[in-house]
């Protein structure tokens, strides 16, 4: 007979070996003290299930390497990837996505402010979406901020910017934490700084943006790499570059695969609401 370590054993093995039903991607840069608890939080979110976590290590000078390869020894789920050079946030999140087997891609801040257990909600949002013909990405919208004066008052300026100069209605564009399938995310157009435009490159592509009320915590170690005047003065490019982006938005709408004569006729695959989407 087993015993109950060896079956438990067994049914963690059989989920890190199946196919990931979710991958989450967590880039961190000098992040040491933060790693192994949120790490423990997201898998007791996703226990029982097939998932996977992708920390991106963004060439971290501290000791956040050394932490994410001593949980790899307890945390069969957990994969790490790491940057031999700075490359950014954005960056970042997209080499863990090239890398993710999972259907559907979670995306979370390393720095624990975001909080895991509002994945279940996000997820449930998307499947919802998805039931009804639509293609969605779930974002979180931060009830009670713990930030600073300062970092509130930028974030409510880029949001007036986001919504007088691209159209972006979703209250809370910088919220780390959202829930997309990979398929789309993959669609997205890629650049630095582009997880900042996430709700207006989703709606470029005919999808729609669900706003999800999630929770915010104190940051309890480590120094935020928030830098507003370097965001501002950065942030107006990119502005400028995402207002070019959504000017050639494609127009060619749905999408059907035609059929030879005498079989059956061409089915509809969630038809698109439009190139714009629709913003829940």
């Amino acid at each position: 007979m087993k015993t109950a370590g060896q079956a438990k054993a067994k049914a963690s093995s059989n989920a890190v070996t199946a196919t990931p039903e979710i991958s989450v991607l967590v880039p961190v840069m000098n992040e040491a003290g933060n790693i192994r608890p949120l790490i423990d939080e997201i898998c007791a979110v996703f226990a029982g299930r097939a998932f996977e976590i992708i920390y991106i290590d963004d060439a971290s000078t501290d000791a956040t390497a050394d932490e994410l390869v001593a949980a790899q020894e307890a945390v069969p789920q957990l994969r790490v990837l790491r940057h031999a050079k700075r490359a950014g946030q954005s960056a970042a999140i997209r080499t863990g996505l090239l890398r993710a087997r999972g259907h559907f891609i979670g995306v979370l801040d390393g720095d624990g402010q975001n909080v895991p257990a509002d994945f279940p909600a996000l997820e449930a949002a998307v499947l919802a979406a998805d039931k009804a013909g639509d293609r969605a990405m779930a974002a979180g919208i931060r009830q009670r901020r713990n930030d600073s004066v300062m970092r509130l008052l930028a974030s409510r300026g880029a949001k007036w910017v986001r919504a007088a100069l691209l159209a972006d209605t979703h209250p809370d564009s910088g919220c780390g934490i959202k829930i997309l399938s990979r398929s789309l995310f993959l669609e997205l157009p890629f650049f630095n700084h582009m997880h900042r435009f996430m709700p207006s490159l989703v709606r470029r592509h005919g999808g729609r943006v669900l706003g999800v009320p999630v929770a915010h915590r104190p940051r309890v170690t480590g120094t935020s790499k928030y830098r507003i005047l370097d965001r501002l003065i950065v942030g107006i490019s990119d502005v400028l570059g995402v207002i070019w982006l959504l000017r050639r938005a494609p127009t060619q709408g749905e999408v059907v695969e035609l059929k030879p004569a005498g079989m059956a006729a061409p089915q509809k695959k969630n038809a698109r609401k439009s190139a714009k989407g629709r913003t829940a």
